[in-house]
């Protein structure tokens, strides 16, 4: 009886065993680029790991590397989540310029509406055209833009000609051949380097939502800032991808919470929040006593009107590539418009 006993003890001290070594089974890296505490981070990517890890039940960990603490620069972050450098990146689809042409439609200026219904249409698009191509070297959990972009600068910009040899930061192919046909000086940098750039003066002005300036103090750098009205300039698309093999690796029920944590809500989701703190970032201008500039109606349909040359360029670019640029671009502003008016 005894015996019995022991053994018995022993298969549960096993069966325990094997229960808390599975409860750690998968532990995923997440890198990128901003600090842990700026919004992205904070308020998205660690609202996913924690919900993924909460229902795994503990069977997934996701250790956080913000500021690219596994080495490297942002734009290398796609290759490190194909190469499995990290199990898990967020970065700016613009840091490798040309590689996923498709897009950088959504970077157009004037196409988006609110960074929510952008981030859904963004998402549409990539299942219906991209997952085979643009993105078939990993696992897209997540595809969004952020809230309306803006421009800030040392001098007041209220019309194009103001950005006549303004030296202008911009995040991606799109929005440098944007600004360059504008008049500006396009200088294009990952935004953790816009800081150092503003305070040495190799930069007059930085193009960025509202929401990242807490994370940059550029209410500090810089004393203008204008926006657009109820029209967005431009916005920038986001990639959050996961390393193709580890997620074909997993146990089907664990695929099942990664998958239930991503896709179009979680996009719609990822994208609402940016665009939600911006208000923060706008109200340090405002304490700073900054000058605002709101550009009216008729200002701002001069920029649009001087922005078409770029929209048009990049349809013909992508007719030249053997893509369908006009009809990459009616999809495009058509889901943008679905899902405004369903918002």
């Amino acid at each position: 009886m005894t015996a019995t006993r022991h053994i018995l003890l022993g298969l549960m001290a096993a069966a325990l065993i094997g229960t808390h070594a599975a409860a750690q089974e998968v532990t995923l890296r997440l890198h990128q680029f901003l600090p842990a505490q700026a919004n992205v981070p904070a308020r998205i990517l660690d609202v996913w790991a924690d919900k993924v890890e909460a229902d795994s039940n503990g069977r997934i960990k996701v250790d956080r590397f913000p500021s690219m603490q596994l080495g490297g620069t942002p734009p290398q972050l796609i290759d490190q989540a194909i190469d499995g450098v990290a199990d898990v990146i967020w970065t700016v689809a613009g840091y490798t310029p040309g590689r996923f042409p498709q897009l950088e439609v959504f970077e157009l200026p004037f196409i988006s509406t609110n960074a929510e219904a952008t981030s859904r249409a963004y998402w549409e698009l990539a299942e219906a055209r991209m997952m085979d191509s643009d993105f078939a070297d990993f696992k897209p959990l997540g595809l969004w833009v952020h809230g309306p972009g803006l421009i800030h600068s040392s001098r007041p910009i209220t019309d194009v000609a103001d950005l006549n040899g303004l030296k202008l930061r911009a995040p991606t192919r799109t929005t440098t051949t944007l600004f360059t046909s504008l008049g500006a000086t396009s200088v294009g940098m990952p935004v953790p380097a816009v800081p150092e750039a503003l305070s040495k003066g190799v930069i007059d002005g930085a193009v960025i939502p509202w929401e990242v300036v807490p994370a940059l103090k550029v209410q500090e750098l810089v004393s203008n800032h204008t926006e657009f009205g109820d029209a967005t300039l431009y916005t920038t698309a986001f990639i959050f991808a996961m390393n193709q093999t580890r997620y074909d690796a997993l146990p089907d029920d664990l695929k099942a919470v990664i998958d239930a944590n991503s896709g179009l809500e979680f996009s719609a989701f990822a994208g609402r929040t940016m665009e939600e703190y911006d208000a923060p970032g706008r109200a340090l201008a405002e304490e700073a006593g900054n000058n605002i500039i709101m550009l009216n109606a008729e200002q701002v349909a001069a920029w649009r009107a001087a922005s078409q040359s770029t929209i048009d360029n990049w349809i013909a670019e992508a007719d030249a590539a053997g893509i369908d640029g006009a009809g990459l671009y009616e999809a495009a502003t058509a889901l943008i418009a679905k899902n405004t008016i369903s918002n």
